[in-house]
């Protein structure tokens, strides 16, 4: 168990996810919370990394800091992605060995998983076949610090843990018109359908594939939950073990945003794969399950994205976000006439 006053590092602090840890760790009375933004600590730099572990000495890790794209970025950037997240995994989980941290909590994405992985995927299915080649370099790079973390702890005893998380949504979420995920994009685009009095948007697809959405408060719990309860060697996903199809998910974004125009399925665009569920038995079995149901979390998402307007402004940076990038959906937001802009939307 972590003690209230252990110094605890989180690495990607600004993130989405590294943001709600912080949140939760505060919220559970730990008080020595120790945060680097890129400026002060660029984490591909082995010698700063080493230094700064030398200097703070950590005594837990929570590792959520990733440089992430979307399909785009992956596939004219690959070798930047993979090594760019391989370099600054390894630095961060090398220093902290060398150091003497009691434990380490690497943050990795459901993308992990094989392209034709069994539905619900459970963390076994790891390596067992060939991963979606549109973002194998950063999946390569994501498996690669899980297994440092379960080779360390084979030939060194150390206890570093992985944790593979769903699609997530919430607070400090990215509402960039070209890299956010599905759920934000639909935020952004049905609440500028409504400002701007539109009568309709037209999303690509059908609406039958089926996502899973954990709300990033409660991976953040989970995530303190294994740091104080897990040990082993085998990642453990984090999701809800739900399901909800893109067209239910659009309806349900819009009603809670207010926009009451039609939205119109545009079937001559592709749907993206069918389906992506998590297998979370293993955590539950622990006692742990979530605790936001998707409607709330919506409403909270879109709270926080009226309470922050400049996010939906916000570049894609180095260490700002955590989630899943293997699928694509394209929305658009139409008036009578139809626009011809789509923006490349994630789930």
């Amino acid at each position: 168990m972590m003690e209230k006053d252990a110094k605890i590092y989180v690495a990607g602090h600004r993130g989405m996810v590294g943001s709600a840890i912080v949140r939760e760790l505060r919220r559970q009375g730990y008080t020595n919370i120790i945060t680097r933004t890129h400026k002060e600590l660029d984490l591909t730099r082995q010698e700063a990394v080493e230094k700064f572990f030398a200097e703070e000495k950590p005594e837990y890790v929570f590792l959520a800091a990733a440089k992430v794209g979307g399909i785009v970025a992956n596939q004219s950037a690959l070798a930047d992605f993979m090594y760019e997240n391989m370099i600054l995994e390894m630095n961060v989980i090398h220093a902290a060995w060398q150091n003497g941290c009691k434990k380490l909590e690497f943050l990795g994405s459901s993308c992990i998983y094989p392209r034709m992985a069994p539905q619900p995927m459970p963390e076994s299915c790891l390596l067992t076949s060939e991963l979606e080649k549109t973002n194998e370099a950063y999946a390569l790079a994501k498996i690669s610090g899980l297994k440092y973390c379960e080779f360390l702890n084979r030939q060194y005893g150390t206890d570093f843990i992985s944790v593979m998380p769903t699609n997530l949504y919430g607070p400090n979420d990215n509402y960039h018109p070209e890299h956010s995920h599905v759920l934000p994009a639909l935020i952004r685009r049905f609440h500028e359908a409504k400002e701007a009095g539109l009568k309709e948007v037209v999303c690509w697809g059908d609406g039958s594939p089926l996502r899973e959405f954990l709300y990033v408060d409660d991976l953040a719990n989970l995530c303190v939950f294994l740091m104080n309860n897990y040990s082993g060697n085998e990642t453990v996903n984090a999701g809800t073990g739900k399901e909800i199809t893109i067209k239910a998910l659009a309806e349900l974004v819009a009603k809670v945003v207010g926009f009451e125009g039609l939205i119109r399925w545009d079937t001559s665009r592709p749907n993206g794969t069918p389906r992506k569920l998590l297998d979370v038995s293993k955590a539950t079995s622990f006692g742990w399950t979530y605790k936001t149901e998707l409607k709330e979390g919506i409403r909270l998402s879109y709270e926080d994205f009226l309470n922050n307007p400049m996010r939906a402004n916000d570049n894609i940076t180095n260490y700002p976000l955590y989630g899943d990038y293997s699928d694509r959906e394209y929305i658009s937001s139409h008036s009578e006439q139809r626009s011809e802009d789509c923006l490349r939307r994630w789930y």
